[in-house]
């Protein structure tokens, strides 16, 4: 079973901090609220996520785009032929993240519709 969770509202009633990262963002401890999220659905085996992007979403996709570098030891070979090699297991190397762009302006009955493409071979998902 697939989750959405929806990443794209402005964050208007925490405005001082979304001005500068989107609120599934904000930190808990070492890690965004997104993660706390997805770790608890991982928990109960759901591992299969699409994320709803809209506002500042590139944020979100930074953040998975460079995870197992910032999750793990790396042995960056430098030169010609440069390499880098990822030491030990993030926790979390078994989900699969489908960050879907969703539009900034959608309300949340649209960034549903919008994500559709990822649900074909799915009847039911959870929603957050």
């Amino acid at each position: 079973m697939k989750v959405l969770i929806l990443c794209g509202g402005h964050g208007t009633r925490i405005r001082d901090v979304s001005e500068v990262l989107p609120k599934p963002m904000l930190n808990i401890g070492n890690r965004p609220i997104l993660w706390h999220i997805m770790k608890l659905y991982a928990h109960y085996g759901l591992k299969d996520f699409v994320l709803l992007l809209g506002y500042k979403g590139w944020v979100i996709k930074e953040f998975f785009l460079q995870y197992k570098a910032m999750t793990c030891d790396v042995t960056v070979t430098l030169g010609k032929h440069g390499a880098v090699q990822f030491h030990g297991d993030s926790g979390e190397d078994d989900w699969q993240v489908t960050l879907a762009d969703t539009g900034e302006a959608a309300e949340t009955g649209a960034r549903v519709w919008n994500a559709r493409a990822y649900l074909e071979d799915c009847p039911r998902f959870c929603l957050t």
